[in-house]
């Protein structure tokens, strides 16, 4: 199999998020909505899946490439959507039994741990509860969700076909080797 077909792929998820992640600055700066810690997380992982697959389409890597890039885009994909998942199902608890006052992350990345920042983060807050801005009825953490969960089936595409187009060895009756699969 070529390589060349995945090094469009890579490209194309590589355009796929960085029109996400410019949509995501418009909303900020253009819409004046504020983006809570758990989309500011979202982000920050949608920035690296963006800049591993630009380095990918740009480098145009061997086998063992793809590999690397291919499991570093997935990671950041993966971790994006049990982010955006961990937010949809904060919008479905009720505002009440969220924390009122939560610090800032300044405050959290001086005083705390990383693990116990990472935690408070997770827990979520009030802002992350709000649903402030929908699009055919999906809110923007049920949109990133889908994105994220879209970039890991385009992600698992380039690695299932490499997994599958390698050579296998078998062992016939004679002991001698035979080469069975595709190219």
């Amino acid at each position: 199999m070529s390589l060349a077909p995945l090094r469009s792929l890579f490209f194309l998820a590589f355009m796929a998020g960085a029109l996400t992640l410019g949509v995501s600055f418009y909303l900020e700066y253009g819409a004046l909505l504020q983006p809570c810690f758990l989309c500011q997380v979202q982000r920050l992982l949608l920035a690296a899946f963006v800049l591993i697959n630009l380095i990918a389409a740009l480098h145009n890597p061997g086998r063992s490439g793809v590999y690397v890039y291919g499991l570093a885009s997935m990671g950041c994909a993966l971790f994006g959507a049990v982010t955006a998942g961990r937010q949809v199902l904060l919008q479905n608890t009720a505002s009440d039994q969220m924390p009122k006052c939560w610090p800032t992350l300044d405050y959290m990345i001086e005083n705390l741990s990383f693990w116990q920042a990472a935690r408070s983060v997770f827990k979520g807050t009030v802002d992350c509860v709000e649903i402030n801005w929908t699009l055919f009825d999906l809110s923007l953490p049920e949109w990133s969700l889908l994105f994220f969960v879209a970039m890991l089936i385009l992600g698992a595409t380039p690695l299932s076909r490499l997994l599958l187009s390698r050579r296998y060895v078998a062992y016939s009756e004679e002991n001698t080797v035979h080469v069975v699969g595709r190219d």
